[in-house]
């Protein structure tokens, strides 16, 4: 008898109007804008401009929503393509699969479209994004939990996910919920690197990196512990090959970024610092002040000119009276010194 134990949603949606709201697309929604919030936080503080990563998210959301679902129905064809499957589920990623490591990979595509068109180094936008995306993991787990799938190995424990679905081969029961695992790690994931961020100033894309290699080592042990339907190679399950490739890619990129480019970025958006550029705007009241200095200057030159003109004018009036006077006075002189007509 199980005294405690997390509880299924009775149905994966709920209907808003005429509109169904699906569970997983609005935890996959959630994530998303939360994550594009904490990005941008992080950006700014970076020295970046406000709204810069939720215009690259635009390029980046939809690449890497095509390329998670690429991954999935990839490694899991034969839920699609096989005898007596619809092909046409495939489209339907409102009923779960996406597969996080081709969203990363075709999601970093479209972030380098949108870094390049506005002059960004992308491994600078993946190093303030990085925690977020972790967030948006662990709301977007909540979204099997909806579609009661992708959970673990038969448990007794008190946490234990109780499964009562049917469909799809599930077996009512109760399992380890690996959902909540995962979830609970890609917290701690974004913890460790904000953390390391801060404590060593990672720069040029070794936060993305710490993020990368974090993920890794957890989703190998909870994806060891699933027991849905996987490829498997050399006695290991597809994506716990592809954690291990991924965690010494991102490890050894780590070492050697670290070599050649040490610190981190003093600039990561040169267009926000450029004067006259789209933030002239902002400092306009600054930008008035020399103005008004200059028409100050102008008017101390004008009143310069106009009191020279005023002694030029005072000096030729006091030089009349004394021109007249010398005049005066040497037809004064004259005359004394001229003889009279009864002398002669």
């Amino acid at each position: 008898m199980y005294l405690a134990y997390i509880p299924s949603p009775s149905r994966g949606e709920l209907p808003l109007g005429p509109i169904p709201l699906r569970g997983y697309a609005f935890c996959i929604i959630i994530g998303v804008f939360v994550a594009v919030w904490l990005g941008n936080k992080r950006w700014i503080a970076r020295g970046g401009r406000a709204g810069t990563v939720a215009d690259i998210a635009v390029w980046a959301v939809p690449f890497g929503l095509v390329g998670g679902r690429l991954y999935h129905v990839i490694t899991d064809y034969e839920l699609y393509f096989s005898e007596g499957r619809d092909w046409v589920d495939a489209f339907k990623i409102w009923q779960g699969g996406l597969g996080i490591w081709g969203a990363i990979a075709l999601g970093a595509v479209g972030a380098w479209i949108g870094c390049r068109r506005r002059g960004i180094p992308l491994p600078a936008y993946a190093d303030a994004i990085a925690p977020g995306i972790a967030v948006a993991q662990a709301l977007g787990r909540w979204g099997n939990w909806f579609n009661q799938e992708l959970y673990g190995r038969e448990t007794h424990l008190p946490w234990a996910l109780h499964i009562t679905s049917d469909e799809g081969g599930r077996v009512p029961g109760y399992y380890h919920p690996t959902f909540l695992y995962e979830s609970l790690w890609c917290i701690g994931v974004a913890l460790l690197v904000i953390w390391a961020d801060r404590r060593f100033k990672l720069g040029h894309g070794r936060a993305f990196a710490v993020y990368v290699a974090a993920y890794c080592v957890g989703r190998a042990w909870i994806e060891y512990m699933r027991v849905d339907d996987a490829h498997h190679f050399l006695g290991l399950r597809l994506n716990d090959w592809t954690a291990l490739i991924v965690f010494l890619l991102a490890v050894a990129y780590i070492i050697v970024s670290a070599k050649k480019r040490p610190g981190r970025e003093e600039i990561v958006e040169p267009e926000a610092d450029v004067p006259g550029g789209p933030d002239a705007e902002a400092a306009s009241p600054e930008a008035e002040k020399p103005v008004e200095g200059a028409k100050a200057e102008g008017a101390k030159t004008e009143g310069a000119k106009a009191e020279d003109a005023k002694a030029e004018d005072k000096g030729g009036a006091t030089a009349a009276p004394k021109a007249a006077g010398e005049d005066k006075a040497a037809a004064g002189a004259s005359s004394k010194s001229a003889p009279t007509a009864g002398e002669s």
